[in-house]
């Protein structure tokens, strides 16, 4: 499995959570500009093609969360993309107000490509799911769920996480329930 290099510079990390701040904060002041052609002269790698997930948490409890399991497109409008869509777009929570703008944390994480897991069945799966360190992805019927790997602080035994996962994805899971399943890294930015 070849991972993605890290990002290699600590202001790497500010300007990734500046670029998903600002893409926020554009519905609320249409003055504020993102200098694409800046940021991209001066740091390669948000020219680079990456998957991201943007997750705001207020007062520690999830306030949205969307991002992209492939990397099809470069890691700036990814993450524009992502920013703008967790803010105001994720299905479970009214959009952002102001207010909440002005005390949400951002998190960013940035993944690995997705690799297939061969299994044989649901204790060979967990043998070769690292809790903390990976994501899971379940795809079945045309149905897709994911859990970033931060979801195993909140799930950390196993059969929780995998029984969230399915119920997320609105998964029967029945006798012949195997899915096809992924597992990915992260690079997580705070």
């Amino acid at each position: 499995q070849v991972l993605y290099k890290k990002l290699e510079i600590t202001m790497d990390k500010d300007i990734l959570i500046n670029i998903a701040k600002k893409s926020i904060e554009r519905k609320f002041n249409n003055k504020i500009n993102i200098d694409q052609q800046e940021l991209l002269k001066n740091n390669n790698f948000l020219n680079e093609k990456r998957a991201s997930f943007v997750t705001l948490t207020l007062n520690k409890e999830l306030r949205g969360c969307i991002g992209s399991l492939e990397a099809n497109r470069t890691l700036f409008d990814d993450l524009v993309n992502n920013a703008y869509m967790a803010a105001f777009e994720d299905p479970r929570f009214l959009e952002l107000s102001f207010e909440e703008f002005n005390k949400i944390e951002i998190e960013i994480s940035i993944l690995t490509p997705p690799i297939i897991v061969e299994y044989k069945d649901f204790e060979d799966l967990k043998s070769k799911i690292r809790p903390y360190i990976d994501g899971v992805i379940i795809e079945q019927d045309g149905k897709r769920s994911t859990f970033l790997p931060q979801v195993w602080d909140m799930l950390p035994n196993f059969d929780d996480f995998f029984a969230h996962l399915c119920y997320k994805g609105g998964f029967e899971v029945d006798d012949n329930f195997k899915p096809k399943v992924y597992k990915y890294e992260v690079e997580k930015i705070k």
